[in-house]
């Protein structure tokens, strides 16, 4: 099994709710990719403008799939563009 945390921190507060409904979209569209065990997102309480995205996924062959879909190669992007630092990557094999 593969664990990604993403990290990042949003640009501008007036995005916020813009960065949201992306996340939110590529949740549920991943949620359905092949090998996908978890995904969701979460806002920190303790760091404003910080996010971070969670997924989880059979293995590396999945995982792949996942990253040359359409949704993640049209959303994750446009994710990235409203970030201050971009996208913080940590994976972990477990």
């Amino acid at each position: 099994m593969i664990r990604l945390n993403v990290f990042f921190e949003v640009k501008d507060a007036a995005q916020t709710t813009e960065i949201k409904a992306l996340c939110q979209e590529l949740v549920e569209k991943s949620l359905k990719d092949n090998g996908n065990v978890a995904y969701d997102y979460f806002v920190s309480g303790t760091r404003k403008g910080v996010m971070m995205i969670c997924e989880t996924w059979q293995n590396e062959e999945v995982l792949k799939a996942h990253m040359a879909a359409e949704h993640f190669t049209t959303l994750v992007p446009k994710i990235e563009a409203l970030t201050k630092n971009g996208l913080k990557l940590e994976q972990f094999a477990f």
